[in-house]
């Protein structure tokens, strides 16, 4: 099995974990902005630890970047923040179960950026792939009433969010291929810790103006925050490694994976039961992630 594939996977469990326990901080007092913020505050200074502790053990210098490496992780990381306001943004509405299965598209809308502004086209075997897994995905988030009641505003906001979570995928790709070293975990810290620095600082910069009290409320609950920061270190560095080693449309394809862990999880810890729309999801999902691993 390719290192890409392992290195992916373990992202999605890893961003699970994060997820489950990002969902607890709304319990503790904190807006949607701090709990965004809390992953990103404690990420940055934890992935900055992690590349000074890789240079330390194998005794390299810092590797040269190319200019165009901070136009990749601006646009990475701006589009990124983007993406998660939008899906925020669809928590208002009330087709709200419907736009969210529309990011779902994320995928394909990868697979084009890729080939328009990285020179990384998707082969004829890759893109059924991708088909079949967003077909599963769909099928996963189908909401229990089904498509009606669909507003254009959701709908719109479902293909900003997932065209901008694709895009921030594209940058942090470009990044990485814009370090001068070798070792694909060395190019991922480097991206990983000037973006999460710039998502920190610019997400510092909007709290300061429109939610003031809630940098003193993340500040307060660190004991609690420090977990989220950690875990979305850990995951992001699965990605942004993935990402150094493979084309981005591949890496987020087989990263839906996660779906299936979330609701594993959802079966196992909270004892729901599975929809039969969710089993053929489910069925869809591995046997693109089985054309992923064994065509690719």
């Amino acid at each position: 099995m390719d290192l890409w594939v392992i290195v992916t996977i373990g992202a999605a469990a890893v961003q699970t974990v994060r997820f489950m326990l990002q969902k607890r901080l709304r319990g503790l007092g904190l807006s949607t902005a701090g709990a965004t913020f809390s992953r990103f505050v404690f990420a940055a200074p934890l992935a900055a630890l992690s590349l000074a502790g890789l240079m330390a053990v194998r005794g390299e210098a810092l590797p040269g970047i190319a200019p165009a490496f901070w136009a990749h992780a601006a646009t990475g990381g701006l589009a990124q923040i983007i993406a998660t306001f939008a899906t925020v943004a669809l928590f208002s509405e009330r087709s709200f179960a419907v736009g969210v299965a529309f990011t779902k598209t994320e995928v394909i809308q990868v697979a084009a950026f890729s080939a328009l502004l990285l020179g990384e086209p998707v082969s004829a075997p890759g893109m059924a792939a991708i088909a079949i897994g967003v077909l599963g995905v769909i099928a996963l988030s189908r909401p229990p009433g089904g498509w009606g009641g669909m507003s254009w505003r959701a709908l719109g906001l479902g293909l900003l969010a997932g065209g901008f979570f694709g895009l921030s995928a594209i940058g942090y790709r470009g990044a990485t291929l814009q370090v001068a070293s070798e070792d694909a975990l060395m190019r991922a810290l480097l991206a990983l810790s000037c973006v999460t620095m710039m998502q920190t600082l610019a997400m510092a910069a909007w709290m300061a103006w429109r939610e003031p009290g809630e940098l003193a409320r993340v500040a307060r609950k660190w004991r609690a925050v420090l977990p989220v920061g950690a875990t979305g270190m850990l995951g992001s560095a699965g990605w942004f490694t993935a990402f150094a080693l493979q084309n981005a449309a591949y890496v987020r394809s087989l990263g839906q994976i996660e779906l299936i862990f979330s609701i594993l999880a959802s079966v196992l810890v909270f004892h729901e039961k599975l929809r039969a729309a969710e089993i053929f999801g489910m069925a869809l999902l591995l046997a693109s992630i089985l054309m992923l691993v064994l065509l690719i």
